[in-house]
């Protein structure tokens, strides 16, 4: 296991390197000059090129890509081209906001869809089967902007029990009062996919030799589904929640500018509005960092769940 994740650490460097070389030339050539969008309509050429002396985008090209791995090894990128804040310090205040959001989102999802999938699965062909996919399958059709108005209006206009908008400094109370209206709706909105990819996974392999062989033996239909079928199906279930969890990062955003939550993804949208760079080029390397991350976590968890599992 050792070796398996040395290697794997080291292959991703240069993984790394290529997003790392992407994002620079991407926002070299492609994004604009950032000396004319800070400087704005009125800006002089000399204010013009006084703000480029002050990035150092006058500097060599190798120069510029020098300072960029720098500040990714030092963490240090410098300070917001919008606020005049450190982006160290932007992301470390409001990564809590948006953790607070994220986790719940992910537990929840995983728990909630499991045992209902499982218990599709097992009623599959009857009733109850067919009512919870035709459920499914509308909700999937439904935007998610739907969902947030609709929350807010029944739940928060109509019955009062959440507020629409706001955040505290006490994590208690933003976990249990300003949190809880944004994960239900995120929740729910993925529910009905996660629920109907479950059930094929589920559904896979109750069709597999070794479910009938247990069945021949004896065994409790229900002891099929909880010791074999779900411990079989765990290793896709693992990988739809590996990819999923950039996703969910990144689907956090929406949500917390609908909900007022003043987490990481509502800045990068500002950031993203007001062309702020180093904000940008900070959350996309988090971002490729924390999927590779994940990745390699995810075939640990394969081990982990099925001892049969190979690492090479």
């Amino acid at each position: 296991m050792a070796a398996y994740l040395i290697r794997r650490l080291w292959q991703m460097i240069p993984t790394l390197i290529g997003v790392v070389l992407l994002v620079f030339f991407l926002f070299k050539y492609f994004g604009g000059d950032p000396a004319e969008i800070l400087g704005g309509l009125n800006a002089t050429p000399e204010q013009i090129e006084s703000i480029r002396d002050q990035l150092g985008l006058n500097e060599p090209v190798w120069q510029q890509l020098a300072i960029f791995f720098k500040q990714i090894v030092t963490f240090d990128w410098g300070k917001s081209w919008a606020t005049n804040e450190s982006v160290a310090n932007l992301f470390a205040s409001r990564l809590p906001a948006t953790l607070t959001v994220m986790i719940p989102i992910l537990i929840l999802e995983v728990v909630l869809a499991i045992p209902l999938a499982l218990l599709v699965a097992y009623k599959r062909g009857t009733l109850t089967d067919r009512s919870i996919m035709i459920i499914s399958t509308v909700a999937l059709s439904i935007s998610l902007l739907v969902y947030v108005i609709v929350f807010q209006y029944v739940f928060a206009f109509q019955l009062g029990w959440f507020p629409v908008q706001g955040w505290s400094d006490s994590f208690w109370t933003n976990l249990t009062v300003y949190s809880v209206l944004p994960v239900m709706v995120v929740t729910l909105v993925a529910l009905a996919p996660q629920t109907r990819l479950y059930r094929s996974f589920f559904l896979d392999e109750i069709g597999q030799d070794y479910v009938r062989t247990a069945r021949a033996k004896g065994l409790t239909e229900k002891t099929i589904l909880l010791k074999h079928v779900l411990r079989n199906a765990m290793i896709p279930i693992l990988t739809n929640v590996a990819v999923a969890l950039p996703g969910i990062f990144v689907g956090s955003f929406l949500i917390e500018v609908f909900f007022s939550i003043p987490g990481l993804g509502r800045e990068v949208l500002l950031a993203v509005n007001r062309s702020d760079y180093p904000v940008i080029q900070a959350v996309t390397i988090y971002i490729a960092v924390i999927t590779m991350t994940v990745n390699l976590l995810t075939d640990v968890l394969y081990k982990m769940v099925d001892p049969r599992v190979v690492l090479k």
